[in-house]
């Protein structure tokens, strides 16, 4: 694993869910859909778009936040993420 990706959903009442998934690659279709991608090998934030807007949030933000929320999975991607750059650059 090595992308978080965030997806914001806005339901009938106003009321704002959120979708995390962790992949290997991201896929065309998740750059239409996905408001954040995180690349936990390069720690670099790809995409930002939060209720249309574009905040100016650091990878290291981002990723506090989010390892408060979902402190395992974050974890995961900062021991796994690493290990996938390398066996796909070879470096």
């Amino acid at each position: 694993m090595r992308f978080l990706q965030v997806t914001f959903f806005r339901k009938p009442g106003g009321q704002i869910d959120e979708q995390v998934v962790v992949s290997k690659k991201v896929k065309p279709a998740d750059w239409q859909t996905s408001n954040i991608i995180m690349d936990y090998g390069l720690r670099k934030v790809e995409k930002c778009v939060i209720e249309n807007r574009r905040p100016e949030k650091t990878f290291d933000e981002l990723s506090e936040y989010y390892k408060k929320v979902y402190p395992v999975l974050i974890d995961q991607l900062e021991k796994e993420a690493p290990i996938t750059v390398k066996e796909k650059t070879g470096k």
